[in-house]
């Protein structure tokens, strides 16, 4: 059997043992009769599904980046183990995404040398294997974290055009090994259901940016403002959480709004604390290790005084910002004690900013209580009632009646048979399409969404006309002075048909060079064909 033209020898033993781990030459190849089988066709299709299984799967692990954080936090409540798992999940991914990708452009290469496809029985293994943990994966996250759905449909407003146009690319690059698959195989009823497959799937792929749609395909002029920032804890990336030093750096991201969670310890003083214990953000366990399982609550104000709240920022490193923090912010971190809601509202009001903030736990008993010591810090601080925005659900018309300058926020969307109308709401960001924030933007309701740390993300909610957001990355998106993309509609056409057009141009290139490069092997396959008759004749004679 002669070597296939632009394949040398060496090539395609060395492609064949890659691919089927053993060290065949061609001549070796010819004597044993090897051919692709259907089986092994079989198997090179659940290679191609499989990939692109893991491929969607490296796009979710890429969009829940975003709230990966609190994953994170998730995983240290159960286990009181912090780890950066986003980096496990990426590093995890990228390997069988790659050892996947390997294979493909092995059993391509091979496809185009006319060589048989015959995968080890350990790749098929590994194969089988690595779709039962992407399809784990995805079960995972189905049960465990099923808002990230939602969040996948959001990212599509950002992505949407550019997978289009990769996925096209794709696909058209694939109509060199299937043609020359074609041409090479005899049996007609798989060349017409391949050719068939190919063009409903490339069809669909042409008309797929009917159905594409993103707040970010507009005219320059119709973009809205920029939505206004709040820090989330204040910086967490660049100082420990609901601290003073995460107050004041969130001041230098410019943002408008410090959010932030307070407590009321047993002794009536309200602080600054998110989780019910003490022991991700503070050394209780040093300090009190026999009350460290205790509720925040449970400490009085002299022992919450006594706590580190700044030394796990750099031990456990939450973000990998802590790591380029300066000396002097690591020193200042070291330092950083619970600051009562007292000590942070007069922070807020020297520095400007606004406070928002959730009244925790809410199913406490002594929850009214915790209301009356909150108002009371509120009034006596001196700060203007209109920079305190009020959160909490409960006792919420004692508060406007106390307080009634203080701003109310709402956890929840506006009903239908509102009796008063809502001036400002508070929810996550996959809780609002883009076109209920438009709504609610043309019914002067402020819209603020939580929490949104990648910069993709914040790009569709500004296109959307978000008012504000809460963020981590307050020092991301303050230099963030345009939306990632903004396309017009009429250049979003043009793109769209220039690549359809290129798209259908080299596909079709492809087929017609292919066919000719057949057409030129046939009479010198037949003479050898007939020669090898004669000789095995002779043989036999």
């Amino acid at each position: 059997m002669a070597d296939p033209p632009g394949c040398c020898r060496p090539c395609a033993t060395c492609l064949l043992c890659l691919y089927s781990c053993q060290w065949i030459t061609t001549k070796k190849e010819n004597r044993k009769g090897l051919r692709t089988t259907k089986c092994d066709c079989s198997w090179f299709l659940f290679l191609f599904f499989v990939f692109l299984f893991t491929l969607v799967w490296l796009y979710f692990a890429i969009i829940i980046l975003n709230d990966f954080h609190n994953f994170n936090e998730f995983i240290f409540k159960q286990r009181k183990l912090w780890l950066d798992w986003s980096l496990v999940l990426l590093i995890a991914t990228a390997v069988l995404i790659t050892y996947l990708a390997v294979l493909l452009v092995l059993a391509l290469c091979l496809q185009l040398c006319g060589q048989p496809l015959k995968l080890h029985w350990l790749h098929k293994t590994l194969l089988i294997l690595t779709a039962l943990v992407v399809a784990a994966a995805f079960t995972g996250l189905g049960i465990k974290w099923a808002e990230e759905w939602r969040s996948a449909r959001i990212s599509l407003q950002a992505t949407g055009p550019f997978l289009h146009i990769g996925i096209v690319g794709g696909m058209t690059l694939l109509a060199w090994p299937l043609a020359s698959f074609i041409y090479r195989t005899r049996n007609t009823g798989l060349k017409v259901f391949l050719l068939l497959v190919y063009c409903v799937v490339m069809i669909v792929l042409y008309l797929a940016p009917l159905g594409i749609t993103s707040p970010c395909l507009m005219e320059e002029n119709q973009l809205p403002p920029k939505p206004a920032l709040i820090g989330h804890r204040g910086a967490p990336m660049l100082a420990p959480e609901n601290t003073l030093m995460s107050l004041y750096k969130a001041v230098d991201c410019d943002v408008q709004v410090f959010e932030t969670d307070v407590m009321v310890s047993a002794d009536g003083v309200p602080f600054l604390m998110h989780d019910e214990e003490l022991t991700r953000t503070t050394n209780v366990q040093v300090v009190f290790p026999e009350r460290a399982a205790l509720n925040s609550t449970a400490f009085n104000w002299t022992d919450l005084q006594q706590l580190d709240a700044g030394s796990w920022f750099l031990e456990r490193r939450p973000f990998p910002t802590v790591q380029s923090l300066s000396a002097g912010d690591r020193y200042q971190a070291t330092k950083q004690r619970i600051p009562s809601l007292e000590q942070a509202l007069k922070a807020a009001k020297q520095s400007n900013i606004s406070i928002m903030f959730d009244l925790r736990p809410e199913n406490h008993s002594d929850y009214q209580s915790f209301v009356n010591a909150t108002l009371e810090v509120i009034l006596q601080s001196g700060i203007p009632l209109q920079q305190v925005l009020w959160l909490p659900d409960g006792f919420r018309e004692q508060v406007k009646q106390q307080a009634p300058g203080v701003q109310q926020v709402y956890g929840r969307k506006r009903l239908q048979n509102e009796k008063e109308p809502l001036l400002r709401v508070n929810l996550p960001y996959h809780d609002m399409s883009s076109e209920e924030i438009r709504q609610y933007r043309q019914d002067n309701i402020s819209v603020n969404l939580y929490v949104v740390n990648q910069p993709w993300l914040f790009s569709v909610l500004w296109c959307s006309g978000v008012s504000s957001v809460t963020t981590n990355a307050c020092q991301v998106l303050k230099e963030m002075k345009h939306p990632i993309w903004l396309l017009p509609s009429s250049t979003y056409l043009m793109i769209w048909i220039v690549v359809d057009c290129a798209s259908f141009l080299t596909i079709l290139w492809a087929f017609l060079l292919l066919k000719k490069c057949s057409q030129r092997r046939r009479p010198v396959e037949s003479e050898t064909d007939v020669l090898l008759t004669k000789i095995n004749s002779l043989m036999q004679e």
